[in-house]
């Protein structure tokens, strides 16, 4: 349930929107019964709070703040927005405060790996930046981003750590924070048609040496998707790619599994390594107009990568470091959102129900 509230201040108006909902979770950090080896979400109370102001200072500044809360994790978001051209790349300042459980790289798997618990690390991050986004040219966009990222692990108490709990460092510098300047540069590339999509997009962080402490580094991730209708079915594959050198900490790893990743498998239950590959396959066909039926293929690697990262959290914990899922699934199209429930079967022949929800409606 939403609400939403207009304040007329001055020549301005301030609208704030309000979102209490009931959001099907598929966390595994939250089993609440279990069925023929398959393990269900359940509802949680979700909350979110957004404040925009179309008119700051008089000149068509605007302000958004906004912030959501989970049962584990909550995020903060403050975004300043000058007005330019239209010609000129167009800035937003942003502070962004965010914590939540770190499961891909410090989750413990079990049940065949068809599940990820909490590995007790949290991770505080608070970062600082501008991004620039450059106008629109045919079917390619990019972003330029600058930001000071400060990241401190904690553990389940709150308190600040240094190590896991097989004593083993959870930051590169060692001490109780990472500090971090990058600079990020997204390009990508769209083109959708009655008969099929395209879509690319590249990015590329390089951690910038302003202090000698902090983290120097070099991270790209990739993601290619190919959609084609095949009369009343549509085809989509995708594959997705990256890989990190110079200074890292463990919870940069790229974590392989879960939804959106390989299903059949928790988050990050697959392995989690310097580099990773990823590919998806999924065939939808329309049983009516608010519901399809989907069959799909996903499969996953660190390409041997594990070994690489600080502390070797994936080999400790017994990940394969590959593995495949593969099953069928619903969509549906209703007031809530598009609700999605996926049958997954792992590599272990383990099986496992997933239930989501995106583009919940909001009031706004």
């Amino acid at each position: 349930m939403g609400a939403q509230k207009s304040i007329h201040a001055g020549r301005a108006k301030i609208d704030v929107n309000v979102d209490f909902t009931h959001k099907l979770c598929t966390s595994l950090m939250f089993p609440t019964f279990r069925t023929d080896k398959c393990w269900f979400g359940w509802s949680l109370y979700v909350g979110s709070l957004c404040i925009k102001h179309p008119n700051l200072f008089g000149g068509s500044e605007k302000l958004d703040v906004s912030w959501d809360k989970g049962l584990y994790d909550s995020n903060v978001l403050v975004a300043f927005r000058r007005p330019r051209p239209e010609w000129r790349p167009q800035q937003c300042f942003f502070i962004q405060h965010s914590l939540s459980p770190e499961i891909g790289v410090h989750g413990t798997p079990y049940d065949n790996f068809s599940r990820s618990g909490s590995g007790g690390v949290n991770l505080s991050k608070l970062a600082v930046g501008l991004d620039l986004s450059e106008p629109a040219s045919s079917k390619w966009s990019s972003t330029t981003s600058v930001k000071f990222e400060h990241v401190r692990p904690m553990n389940d108490e709150g308190r600040l750590i240094t190590r896991d709990v097989d004593g083993f460092p959870v930051t590169c510098s060692g001490n109780t924070h990472d500090s971090m300047v990058v600079l990020k540069q997204e390009s990508r590339f769209a083109k959708a048609n009655d008969q099929g999509l395209s879509h690319f997009s590249m990015q590329i962080e390089q951690g910038i040496p302003v202090v000698s402490k902090w983290l120097i580094f070099n991270r790209f991730k990739f993601v290619a998707s190919k959609g084609v209708r095949l009369g009343p079915a549509f085809l989509l594959a995708s594959l997705t790619g990256g890989s990190i050198v110079g200074d890292m900490a463990p919870y940069q790893a790229f974590a392989i599994g879960g939804l959106g990743s390989v299903r059949g498998y928790g988050e990050g239950a697959v392995g989690s390594g310097r580099s990773c590959l990823v590919a998806n396959t999924e065939l939808a066909l329309p049983l009516n107009k608010m519901t399809e039926g989907t069959i799909f293929l996903d499969c996953g690697t660190d390409l041997g990568s594990s070994r690489l990262v600080p502390g070797n959290p994936s080999l400790r914990h017994g990940k394969p470091g590959f593995g495949y899922g593969f099953g069928y699934g619903l969509r549906f199209k209703s007031p809530l959102g598009h609700l999605q429930v996926d049958y997954a079967i792992n590599a272990f022949n383990q099986k496992t129900l997933y239930f989501g929800v995106t583009n919940l409606a909001s009031s706004s």
